[in-house]
């Protein structure tokens, strides 16, 4: 009985030690366990923490990605551009040299031009200088330098002969000494077939009216017609080179408060001149070279 009481006491022992020892394992796991899932929510905490950087980083890439995309496509169309604006460069560059070339042609043509017309002018001008001096030199003999006058203005001849030398006082009818200076003139004229003759009346300011004048207008214009007249009838001169002008009391060469201005003002003027065609071939480079006749 007392070996008995013995082995369940030492049962009981053995059971309370049993239970003791795994009451401590268990509490010992349960920490394990406990710390063990702290420590996976901790990694999980960091995994998400890392999750939720590398996402923001991603999205960071990706905008960062897209940039370089439009910026790719802005350099291209920059490249774009500037290849068009090149050939744009090129092609004004193009047009820009035939353009100068076009001008810097029509600069040589309008300098031969120029030219051309410096060699006119200097023709026309050798020519009346030449006519003038024969004139000249035809009236000289027996008339006085007061009575007429010879000047070379711009491309035509003048001949300035006064009212007494030609005209009676108030009258159209020549004198016996107009056929003489007219005569004189005529030769000059008829060697120069190539111009034409304006003969142009002047008048002073005294009015007049008569029974066959009706006023200076008309005295004037009958003056130059009884020259015309004469040129042609007398000394044969081609009426179609002949042309007949009054001017009456205007286009005065001085003023007409004196008896001499109104003595000047009284004057017949005979123009040579080249005609038209004759002084258009001027300017034709063959007729411009031509030697003088």
């Amino acid at each position: 009985m007392k070996l008995r009481k013995q082995y369940l006491l030492i049962l009981c022992v053995g059971i309370g030690m049993s239970s003791c020892v795994s009451t401590k394992k268990f509490t010992k796991m349960k920490d394990g366990y406990e710390r063990s899932l702290a420590l996976k929510n901790d990694l999980l905490d960091d995994c998400n923490k890392q999750l939720s950087v590398n996402t923001t980083s991603l999205g960071l890439r990706e905008q960062q990605l897209a940039d370089l995309k439009d910026q790719l496509t802005d350099v291209r169309s920059q490249r774009d551009k500037q290849v068009t604006q090149v050939g744009d460069l090129a092609v004004l560059s193009q047009s820009a040299s035939d353009n100068i070339k076009e001008t810097l042609n029509q600069l040589q043509q309008r300098d031969r031009y120029i030219h051309l017309l410096h060699a006119a002018k200097s023709k026309a001008d050798s020519i009346n200088l030449a006519l003038a001096l024969n004139l000249k030199t035809v009236l000289r003999d027996g008339i006085e330098d007061k009575d007429v006058e010879i000047k070379v203005d711009k491309t035509v001849v003048f001949i300035d002969l006064s009212d007494k030398m030609l005209y009676q006082s108030g009258s159209y009818k020549l004198t016996k000494r107009a056929h003489e200076v007219l005569a004189k003139i005529s030769q000059i004229i008829e060697s120069r077939p190539e111009f034409e003759v304006m003969v142009e009346g002047y008048t002073d300011n005294v009015p007049i009216k008569t029974s066959c004048i009706e006023d200076n207008w008309d005295l004037s214009v009958k003056r130059a017609t009884s020259v015309v007249r004469v040129l042609q009838n007398d000394y044969h001169i081609n009426p179609n080179r002949l042309i007949a002008a009054g001017r009456g009391e205007y286009n005065i060469k001085t003023s007409n408060d004196t008896a001499q201005g109104k003595a000047a003002n009284r004057r017949t003027r005979i123009v040579i001149l080249p005609k038209l065609d004759q002084f258009y071939d001027l300017l034709d480079p063959a007729m411009a070279s031509k030697p003088l006749k």
